[in-house]
């Protein structure tokens, strides 16, 4: 995404773009960018066909990928539900033949949707292909500062931190959120408190804030504010275990490192360098990990690592069972048992 931001930028134009990945909203943001380069808004009645890939046949590809601009340089087709093409094969043949020599007066940009998550191998070697995955978290918050500003509203820095720890990266349900308070008259920049009132998460209760608590022996403030946070939309408990444990696969590496003799800032660049090679989702940003995990992962020998490890596949397995009703029950003995390991380490 960020090679094509980059292409864009320069005026570089591909004949063919194809846009796969779960983040459809950046997806069509990429989309009004190469309209806006590629064609002079008065022209756009003439020269732009939105069409649905799963409405085509194979005849129509062809003349509506031939047919030439009217006054103007090109024309644009945007072909959307791509992931179609995979039972309408005879139109899937007729687009790769046109692959083979696409119109130099045409510029085709092929859309697949979220909900299909691989990428046709073929169209990718015939385009220029992109894949749009969750922004990081730290990304989200300053994608959600620009669309405000689009919108109308003013946001603290804290605030736009809050509604991404809040609600989460995914930028559909942040734009649904800063409609509601592009609605609220407000002269000044609305602070975190206000989105949380606003969004249902109070500040210092999101399932990060928990998660940290967790990682940090703070287990009074883990268990206190697990109701809280259990009661927010689209929270569960599988979810919350599933959080914590990708932070303790994190924290392992950062043990090996320590382990291998590295401290304070060849730690913090050693931890941050591993996640930008690995990229896994499921965290923050990964400059805060690195940083946090480098101050805590004394207190988190390989043992008690285990051990945590142990406890939460178990603790995953209780709550996806049927037999098990009490969420937070669970997850109580998950935080316990994790900080009695850290008592009887101390």
């Amino acid at each position: 995404m960020d090679a094509l931001l980059r292409s864009l930028n320069k005026g570089d134009l591909a004949p063919v773009y194809y846009f796969h990945g779960p983040e459809d909203v950046l997806k069509d943001e990429a989309v009004r960018s190469i309209l806006d380069l590629a064609l002079e808004p008065g022209m756009r009645d003439f020269n732009l066909d939105q069409r649905s890939a799963s409405q085509l046949e194979a005849e129509e590809i062809h003349t509506l990928c031939n047919t030439l601009p009217m006054m103007a340089q090109r024309r644009v087709v945007v072909l959307r539900e791509v992931e179609a093409w995979k039972r309408k094969t005879r139109s899937r043949t007729a687009f790769l033949r046109y692959l083979n020599s696409p119109c130099p007066d045409t510029l085709a940009i092929l859309i697949q949707g979220a909900g299909e998550d691989s990428e046709d191998r073929d169209l990718v070697r015939g385009s220029y292909s992109v894949r749009f995955d969750p922004l990081p978290a730290e990304r989200a918050a300053r994608w959600v500062q620009r669309r405000a500003e689009t919108l109308g509203v003013s946001l603290e820095p804290e605030a736009a931190d809050h509604l991404v720890r809040s609600v989460g990266t995914d930028l559909g349900a942040l734009v649904s959120e800063l409609s509601k308070f592009a609605a609220l008259p407000s002269d000044l920049p609305l602070t975190s408190e206000q989105v949380g009132e606003m969004v249902g998460v109070r500040h210092g209760e999101t399932l990060w804030d928990w998660r940290w608590a967790v990682l940090d022996d703070q287990s009074g403030r883990a268990v206190t504010i697990l109701a809280s946070i259990l009661a927010q939309p689209g929270m569960t408990g599988v979810k919350l275990v599933t959080t914590l444990g990708t932070a303790l696969i994190g924290l392992a590496l950062a043990r090996s490192l320590f382990d291998k003799g590295l401290r304070a800032g060849r730690l913090e660049d050693a931890i941050f360098k591993a996640l930008l090679r690995n990229r896994p989702g499921g965290l923050l940003g990964y400059k805060e990990e690195a940083s946090r995990w480098s101050r805590i992962v004394a207190q988190w020998p390989a043992e008690r690592l285990r051990s945590a490890l142990k406890a939460s596949i178990e603790a995953d397995q209780a709550l996806k069972s049927t037999t098990i009703s009490d969420e937070r029950g669970v997850l109580t003995d998950l935080i316990l048992r994790i900080g009695v390991r850290s008592a009887e380490a101390a």
